[in-house]
C-alpha cells in the first residue's frame, strides 16, 4: 500500500480522549503524531468522515497541558483509528509543532512542511 501522507509522521506515546456526538473514549493511546493528524490505538466502531473533539493530554512532573483540536476519521484499522485535524487552537498548533521538532529526526523537514502549509493557507484567504 502506498504512503499518501504529506505529513513528517513520530512516534508518540500519550494519552488521548476522543468525544464523538454519540460515545467518548476518555483513555487511549496514540500511536503516532503529526501536524495535521494522529493514529489512536484501540478505539473501533466508528466510520469514515465522522468528526470528533480530541483532548491530547501531556502530563510533567510540574505541569498538566491539554491540547484540543477537532478531527475527522480518514482511516479504520482491526488496532485503531487514523483522525486528521481539521480545526484547532493556535496554543494548541504551537504546543503541536514543539512535540513534533523534539520528536523528530529531521526538523528542516518539519520546516518545509509548515511553511507548505502557511503558503497554502495565505493563497486561499
Amino acid at each position: 500500500m502506498k504512503n499518501k501522507r504529506k505529513n513528517t509522521r513520530v512516534p508518540f506515546q500519550v494519552i488521548i480522549g476522543l468525544d464523538f456526538p454519540d460515545r467518548s473514549h476518555a483513555e487511549c493511546e496514540t500511536a503516532d503524531l503529526s501536524l495535521k493528524g494522529v493514529f489512536v490505538l484501540g478505539v473501533t466502531g466508528h466510520k469514515l468522515g465522522e468528526n470528533c473533539l480530541v483532548s491530547l493530554r501531556l502530563v510533567g512532573s510540574t505541569s498538566h497541558l491539554t491540547l484540543k483540536m477537532k478531527g475527522t476519521v480518514v482511516r479504520v484499522e482491526e488496532d485503531g483509528l487514523a483522525l486528521h485535524f481539521y480545526e484547532m487552537d493556535l496554543d494548541s498548533f504551537f504546543h503541536l509543532k514543539n512535540i513534533l521538532y523534539y520528536n523528530s529526526e529531521d526538523p528542516d523537514v518539519l520546516d518545509e512542511e509548515l511553511s507548505t502549509q502557511i503558503e497554502n493557507f495565505q493563497d486561499t484567504q
